[in-house]
């Protein structure tokens, strides 16, 4: 306990405790019958990959891409790095001290964890992403989401900064995708958008003009 409470190891104690956190409010939410994902998600209005409009936003798309943001619930994505960052960071920690007696300074050591904890979050977002499609023919392939109308759920989407927007296909299965629309047009959480073009790991989108489309969506 005096090991998890060190200052150097605060960081990662502190994000094993808000991992623990969240697992409990899935838990007592399963009991009372919420959807948990639609409940977080609407609790994280702020969560906004909004970055400068420079080369910096593509940059930081494919990596979101890369972890499989917008494929994979934004939550999951958030408690498979808090679980493999506090994991990761002490780990470290413990096997420093016992080799050289000593604890790394927390932010350093913390520098060094964050890119170790990435390749485990792309790791439990492809195995997650290969359980929810699995091998059935009803699965659909990401051109087939043109055409689609989704609903913003986290962060705001404008040109350089992609949100995160969800759907369910008529197979019952429900998809997250990163959006971003053109420079005339902004969308806010809960607004529809309509998916018009794959861009990479984002989608670009519009607002749809038929109200056919958004009843059946």
């Amino acid at each position: 306990m005096v090991f998890l409470l060190q200052d150097q190891n605060l960081i990662f104690t502190g994000a094993l405790i808000l991992m623990l956190m969240i697992a409990l409010l899935e838990g007592v939410m399963t009991l009372i019958g919420v959807a948990i994902s639609d409940l977080l998600d609407n609790l994280l209005p702020n969560f906004d990959l909004e970055v400068p409009d420079t080369g910096l936003s593509g940059g930081l798309t494919k990596v979101l891409g890369w972890l499989r943001f917008g494929e994979v619930p934004a939550l999951i994505l958030l408690v498979a790095f808090l679980t493999g960052f506090g994991a990761t960071g002490l780990l470290l920690q413990s096997l420093v001290e016992s080799t050289f007696g000593l604890l790394l300074p927390g932010g350093l050591a913390a520098l060094g964890v964050f890119f170790l904890t990435l390749p485990q979050v792309r790791f439990v977002g492809n195995l997650l992403r290969r359980f929810a499609l699995g091998d059935e023919s009803e699965a659909l392939e990401r051109d087939a989401f043109v055409g689609r109308v989704a609903t913003i759920t986290i962060g705001v989407a404008e040109t350089g900064s992609p949100a995160e927007a969800r759907f369910r296909d008529e197979y019952g299965t429900t998809h997250y995708v990163m959006v971003e629309p053109d420079e005339s047009e902004t969308f806010q959480q809960g607004e529809k958008v309509l998916l018009v073009e794959a861009l990479g790991a984002h989608f670009r989108v519009t607002r749809p003009t038929s109200q056919h489309l958004i009843k059946n969506n």
